[in-house]
């Protein structure tokens, strides 16, 4: 399992949705850290900077992966996160 790091902003996002959707998303982001095949359906490679977004629901964390490490660079609803 991958070492998961969340930067501030994803954790300022984390503390201002909903306890359950945030849960939600916690819980995603690590079953990706354990096994990323399980979700690849829901990861992409974003185009025009670094990183990987996982979609979760209505919501999409931006992450990139550093050999054993899983940073969560941002969260937000898919509106307004790219």
């Amino acid at each position: 399992m991958k070492q998961v790091f969340f930067h501030t902003p994803a954790l300022r996002t984390l503390a201002r949705i909903p306890r359950n959707e945030a849960e939600k998303i916690r819980r995603k982001i690590y079953q990706y850290a354990d096994d990323p095949s399980a979700l690849k359906t829901n990861v992409k490679k974003l185009q025009g900077r670094e990183g990987f977004r996982l979609r979760v629901g209505n919501w999409r964390v931006i992450f990139d992966e550093n050999g054993e490490v899983l940073d969560v660079l941002e969260v937000d609803s898919r509106g307004s996160i790219y």
